[in-house]
């Protein structure tokens, strides 16, 4: 573990877990986490922490899968914070590994024999690392104030990891979700309604199925009991697509719903 400096495209704080090992999941993972500011000088305060998958994409361009796409997470969070217009918050994004992340990030195998490690990997998010980083980090523990997101399959799964585990994670920022996975199986998943706050969205340019599904998955909501406004945010964006540069666009009003000061 270290600290590190503002480099690449990042900005702020940063601290990074280069090698965090799973005793569910075997490849281990990098974990990179952003403080807010004044972390440091306000030695007594806790902060609330939103988990977010496919790390590489969040912070820096040299990382990204697509070099230079970033979501400008860093940039948008500090953008906030500073304006007082969210509360302060830890982020913590986690590297997928690649070869494994479909596997990890589906929670049913589809009819190929892909997919289906999503309860693996949401003991790893609960059981491992959501331990691991309130031990490590001045945290507010409780499911209010701990969130998890994610886009594309990110979103699929952390979608997922929320309806089952909503004790441990009590807000969802899904972007651009996979619903069409597994014949839609996700909706299958919304039994009841939770106490779970959620932000879902999706552009209108991201092909033929994914606004009608992302509509399905919104009135399944809607259905069980969750109500526009403070519980469900739905937000559909004009012409964006599947994508960091779109993500990274409106990421400021999902953190604007979540944790608003």
């Amino acid at each position: 573990m270290q600290d590190l400096p503002a480099r690449h495209t990042r900005t702020g704080l940063f601290r990074l877990h280069a090698d965090f090992a799973s005793q569910v999941l075997k490849p281990r993972r990098t974990v990179l986490v952003y403080l807010p500011p004044g972390y440091y000088e306000n030695p007594e305060r806790r902060y609330p922490v939103l988990y977010l998958q496919d790390g590489q994409n969040l912070f820096d361009g040299a990382t990204s899968f697509i070099h230079g796409q970033e979501w400008r997470v860093d940039e948008t969070a500090e953008r906030l914070i500073v304006a007082g217009k969210i509360e302060p918050l830890i982020i913590v994004g986690i590297y997928n590994t690649g070869a494994t992340r479909l596997e990890e990030y589906t929670p049913t195998r589809d009819k190929r024999g892909r997919g289906g490690k999503g309860d693996l990997y949401s003991k790893l998010l609960t059981d491992e690392l959501k331990p691991f980083i309130d031990r490590t980090y001045r945290t507010k523990t409780d499911a209010a104030n701990t969130a998890l997101g994610g886009s594309s399959l990110g979103g699929l799964i952390s979608l997922w990891v929320g309806l089952k585990r909503s004790d441990t994670f009590g807000k969802l920022a899904i972007l651009s979700p996979s619903v069409w996975w597994d014949e839609k199986a996700i909706l299958k998943a919304i039994t009841k309604k939770l106490v779970l706050k959620l932000w879902v969205d999706i552009g209108t340019s991201e092909g033929d199925s994914a606004l009608p599904d992302t509509r399905l998955l919104r009135d399944a909501l809607k259905e069980k009991g969750w109500k526009e406004g403070s519980e469900l945010s739905y937000q559909e964006f004009e012409g964006a697509q599947h994508n960091e540069s779109s993500w990274a666009a409106r990421f400021d009003r999902v953190l604007l719903f979540l944790f608003p000061r």
